[in-house]
């Protein structure tokens, strides 16, 4: 006999974004009982999310996948389609082109981001649904769960963690593992 379920996700199968107390760039993020700290957006959250506004969606994003740095990073066994980071990876930005929210290869002359940084924030770098399989222009781009930069600094509208917060939440992640910014 199946047992009935009332259509909630479990506390395994979500992870929840809330913008933290007194300070609307900061984020907590629960996952299996645990909680951790995150950064978001330096706007804080929006439901209306706009190209270049600086704030993290309100939404429920699915995990599609992500990017690695091996050469600097090594992770536990993970579920998530993990791909290994190379130079010439970049992700368009650029409303108005064919390859808006979408990986593209250097050379590349439209507005992107560069995946393999020097600064580490992209070392893990996963990528969220957010207007990825339905694209609207001028709606967000490159919203990725990332890595934190020193002191928690706002993100650019991606979420962000510590390597070992990271470490330990990658472990639970697979495909289609829900995101929800609340």
């Amino acid at each position: 006999m199946r047992k009935k379920t009332s259509g909630v996700r479990s506390s395994k199968s979500t992870i929840v974004v809330r913008a933290a107390p007194r300070d609307r760039r900061r984020a907590l993020l629960s996952f299996d009982g645990r909680t951790e700290q995150a950064a978001i957006g330096q706007s804080g959250l929006t439901a209306m999310k706009r190209e270049g506004d600086g704030a993290t969606p309100r939404a429920t994003m699915k995990l599609i996948g992500g990017f690695m740095r091996r050469d600097r990073v090594s992770l536990p066994p993970t579920r998530l389609p993990m791909r290994e980071t190379r130079r010439d990876m970049l992700w368009c930005d650029a409303p108005g082109h064919a390859s808006y929210n979408r990986p593209v290869r250097a050379p590349f002359t439209a507005s992107h981001e560069t995946m393999m940084r020097h600064d580490g924030l992209y070392d893990v770098c996963l990528v969220m649904d957010w207007n990825i399989s339905c694209r609207r222009r001028q709606a967000g781009s490159a919203i990725f769960f990332h890595l934190i930069r020193p002191g928690y600094e706002p993100t650019q509208g991606c979420i962000a963690v510590s390597l070992p917060a990271m470490k330990r939440l990658i472990r639970h992640m697979r495909r289609g593992m829900a995101v929800r910014v609340a």
